[in-house]
């Protein structure tokens, strides 16, 4: 299975579709929507965490990695769903936590209880180092009551695996094996590039520490030994690392196909350009200059030397992107099929977090008793602490909440927004009743461009296969980008602001044809004015 035209759409379970009305998503509600993501075109379904978990970090804290949350169904109904997304030609793709597992996970409390041979599953000290967990606070924990201390980058429930033990390494390839004979052909590896520690552990208070445990070399050693004991045995697996601050020099490494470590890498930075002096809790608009050159250098640097990205703007970790980069009051539809183009036609594999291709909204929730997730809170109260007024602070986490995409997807604009007839786990977003999946098949536009954009991807091997050049790179609001294979070219602009623009053309593009425009051009000239967030696709041959 080539991945290069491959189209993957994201699921956050707890909130995408309910069927038993205990007001959380279900394996049953995913596969009664099958139909609708067929529809869509998509080929894989990524699924975050739907395993046994104390839900401390929404299941990314792990407490038996074979075996299904009675929250979301059993195993047969996963099973079922397996089979039938077949059916319909999709695939599925799973969440794999290796770095760390729950505190509640039978290795660790078997550790707590005095066995040595789970002790040396973790990191254990007397003298724990100066790291800062990702979470905040110190990233050590007292073990028990011990004199020790275990490692945790994450939550405190969240304790790091070492893989320098090769137990802990065959333990984690048969929890990968284990999924691909229950048919599972797409692995997504969460914070993968952390597993590789140092033998001695030092103290580094520079960046948290950060350096100590990120992008280690010996990461890519278990990276190949993963793929050679699991997924790399099997030619249609499809695989991506997410990259925790990571460099396009190892986003190279680890996605050349030589090296046999991954099909593909997950990496952030393009989403930190409206942090105020790289702080997450903070407003501002974003830096369009930072977010072009972010975009052209990875773009560029990947497809000189045969890496792959992962291409995506929203996910459940992040606000929803239209929010972010559009005036939405004006402009949502067109600010939505503008986004849509500019990762959809690049070089790399396409990612859909669900509602995006019906140009959901951020929630706009009014008051904090709304949100959910512990660290829009941990966040709420640091700012009040630093003396910001609550009003101020409150807006922030508006701005940038993770359960700002992890509301329920809006299906129709019944109550609910048709996610459940019982009591929603996290309230809906306020615009469900105008923006809907029933709604928009019936008079939007956003979803039947979505359609086409997969279309094209699997129609021109241009598109899925071609090289990237960067177009345009000093123009002060069009991200524009050519694409090239053999005797074919692909042109595409992107104005990622709310007035008009002009942009020049190469000559031999005003006799091209418009693959794909969200106004209606009537005709290219080399001196093109762009509309408001117009996207603009032309190729020649």
């Amino acid at each position: 299975m080539s991945f290069k035209d491959k189209v993957i759409y994201q699921i956050y379970p707890k909130s995408f579709y309910d069927t038993n009305q205990d007001g959380i998503g279900d394996l049953a509600g995913i596969r009664e929507k099958l139909p609708y993501l067929a529809d869509l075109g998509i080929d894989m379904i990524w699924l975050n965490p739907i395993y046994p978990s104390p839900q401390h970090d929404n299941g990314y804290d792990i407490s038996n990695y074979k075996a299904i949350d009675k929250m979301f169904g059993t195993m047969e109904e996963f099973e079922l769903l397996v089979t039938e997304a077949k059916h319909f030609g999709i695939e599925l793709m799973l969440d794999m936590v290796l770095n760390h597992v729950s505190t509640d996970h039978e290795w660790f409390t078997r550790a707590l209880a005095g066995e040595r041979q789970y002790q040396e599953y973790f990191f254990l000290s007397e003298q724990p180092t100066d790291w800062q967990s990702k979470f905040g606070g110190n990233a050590w924990e007292k073990f028990g009551k011990s004199d020790l201390y275990y490692l945790h980058l994450y939550d405190k429930t969240q304790a790091d695996l070492n893989w320098r033990n090769p137990r802990v390494r065959e333990e984690l390839f048969s929890v990968v094996n284990f999924w691909r004979k229950k048919g599972i052909k797409g692995f997504r590896f969460d914070v993968i590039n952390v597993i590789g520690k140092d033998e001695v552990l030092k103290n580094n208070s520079i960046n948290e520490g950060k350096a100590e445990y990120t992008d280690k070399p010996i990461t890519h050693d278990y990276l190949r030994e993963l793929n050679d004991q699991t997924f790399g045995q099997d030619n249609s697996s499809i695989t991506v690392g997410e990259m925790s601050s990571t460099t396009i020099e190892n986003g190279i490494l680890y996605t050349q196909p030589e090296r046999k470590e991954l099909s593909m890498v997950f990496q952030f930075h393009h989403l930190k350009v409206d942090y105020e002096n790289g702080e997450k809790w903070t407003k501002k608009t974003f830096d369009f200059e930072a977010l072009k050159q972010i975009l052209h250098s990875w773009q560029t640097k990947m497809s000189e030397q045969n890496g792959w990205n992962a291409l995506f703007w929203n996910n459940h970790d992040q606000p929803r992107a239209l929010n972010r980069f559009i005036d939405v009051e004006n402009y949502r539809v067109q600010g939505a099929k503008m986004l849509a183009a500019a990762i959809h036609l690049n070089r790399g594999t396409p990612y859909i977090y669900m509602g995006e291709e019906i140009g959901m909204l951020d929630p706009e929730f009014s008051e904090m008793s709304e949100y959910k997730d512990i660290e829009s809170f941990n966040a709420y109260e640091a700012l009040l602490e630093k003396g910001m007024p609550p009003a101020e602070a409150k807006s922030i986490i508006q701005a940038k909440s993770r359960d700002n995409s992890r509301v329920p997807m809006q299906w129709n604009g019944e109550k609910n927004a048709g996610f459940t007839k019982g009591t929603p786990w996290l309230n809906v977003g306020r615009s469900y009743q105008t923006i809907n999946v029933e709604t928009e098949k019936k008079s939007g536009s956003i979803l039947s461009f979505y359609k086409q954009l997969i279309a094209l991807r699997k129609e021109k091997k241009l598109i899925s296969e071609g090289s990237y050049h960067p177009y345009a790179t000093s123009h002060p609001k069009v991200y524009a980008f050519l694409r090239e294979l053999k005797d074919e070219k692909l042109l595409v602009l992107n104005n990622f602001f709310a007035e008009k623009t002009m942009v020049k053309i190469p000559r031999e593009f005003t006799n091209g044809e418009i693959l794909i425009d969200n106004y209606a051009t009537q005709q290219l000239e080399e001196e093109l004015v762009l509309e408001p967030y117009q996207v603009l696709g032309i190729y020649v041959k």
